[in-house]
């Protein structure tokens, strides 16, 4: 196809390369090799330390929530939600088929059940209307919260993911969770900077989860943060991710099973540095995005752009191909020339390990898996 051929001249135009490109690198252009060698010259290299309270506070100001946690990654701050959440064994938690593993993997992490349900098609994350048409169906309010018909099982929470930083229609999941006493809990993993109607990612539910992964918008190498607005909820959340010790100089005693997920404080250095270029990676990005989307707009394939009453970050720019066999056209050519492009996920009931898990027709999903490629999306 000679779009393909001519996005590949405009990538290496934009970043100005004849090498390899890669779909999304880190950029280190400010503190980050002076906050790391003051973290070397304190000592205090582990999970005690300044940067990781100021990461913290932070993270606070920039999503505008209550109470942040900085832990080790972003799957340990979903796992540790949902247990916030109240999610116990063999209860169901209602999340997307169409996403990263770890979405799912920590609903099994605490010894739940993940449930599909369909996405929408403008932001490719949980749909309420395909939310509100399953428990319809088999929703059933009880004195103790909302149960599967089908399982006997409770729906301890819905978990929505921002798809790529593309917020999904919150207010209307807001709707269906509140009315069916379900806890809704953010994956807003990949969406660090990105708002809905003027409210930040991750602070809309009762607790949420961040990932500063090495392919982020932001990176600390590896690290995640919890987010809430309910304090008690969020020391708590800092109470168990911290080994759920009791506060004293030199006894240790533990009084439930917490975990060693505290965030290092070299990572926390790295996050602090990142977080204050937060705002120039983001134009950056969306400078891209507006480029993108007028080379795109002449050539046949449609670039997936942010919905009304939603300001998106840009995290991983994505195109919507007419067919798998475009699709397949499209991501040989673009890696054959030093492109780095790759398709959207395999659907999670694809996967050996939850092939079983109950599902609605995920007929969103499917088109979508059909003909979703990332494009490069790094910031210049």
């Amino acid at each position: 196809m000679e779009s393909i051929q001519n996005m590949i001249s405009f990538v290496r135009e934009h970043f100005n390369s004849n090498q390899f490109i890669p779909l999304h690198e880190p950029r280190f252009r400010g503190n980050e090799k002076k906050y790391l060698a003051e973290t070397i010259d304190s000592t205090f290299v582990s999970s005690v330390g300044a940067f990781v309270d100021q990461f913290e506070n932070m993270m606070q100001d920039i999503t505008g929530a209550a109470k942040s946690v900085a832990v080790v990654n972003g799957t340990a701050s979903l796992q540790v939600a949902l247990r916030l959440a109240g999610v116990g064994k063999d209860e169901e938690v209602i999340t997307q088929a169409l996403t990263f593993i770890a979405t799912v993997n920590v609903i099994a992490y605490n010894n739940a059940v993940p449930v599909f349900v369909d996405v929408d098609l403008d932001t490719m994350g949980l749909s309420p209307k395909a939310l509100e048409n399953f428990l319809e169906e088999f929703g059933e309010l009880r004195e103790t919260g909302c149960y599967n018909k089908s399982t006997g099982r409770r729906i301890a929470a819905c978990m929505p993911m921002h798809t790529f930083g593309f917020p999904v229609h919150l207010d209307e999941l807001m709707a269906v969770c509140n009315k069916w006493q379900i806890p809704l809990v953010e994956d807003a993993a990949e969406s660090l900077g990105s708002f809905y109607k003027g409210k930040h990612t991750g602070t809309k539910g009762l607790i949420s989860g961040f990932s500063f992964n090495g392919n982020k918008v932001v990176t600390s190498g590896g690290g995640g943060a919890i987010i809430t607005n309910d304090i008690e909820l969020g020391t708590q959340a800092k109470y168990l991710t911290t080994t759920a010790k009791r506060p004293h100089p030199y006894e240790f005693f533990h009084d439930e099973m917490g975990y060693n997920f505290r965030m290092p404080n070299l990572n926390a250095a790295l996050a602090c540095a990142q977080l204050e270029s937060l705002n120039d990676f983001l134009e950056d990005k969306r400078i891209l995005a507006n480029k993108y989307a007028e080379f795109f707009k002449e050539s046949g394939i449609k670039f997936r752009q942010e919905t009304a009453d939603t300001k998106a970050n840009y995290w991983l720019m994505c195109v919507e191909l007419n067919n798998k066999a475009e699709r397949e056209e499209f991501l040989k050519n673009t890696n054959n020339h030093g492109i780095m492009t790759r398709p959207i996920w395999n659907l999670m009931y694809r996967l050996p390990m939850y092939a079983n898990c109950q599902r609605d027709a995920q007929t969103n999903a499917e088109f979508l898996e059909e003909r979703i490629v990332n494009i490069p999306s790094s910031a210049r």
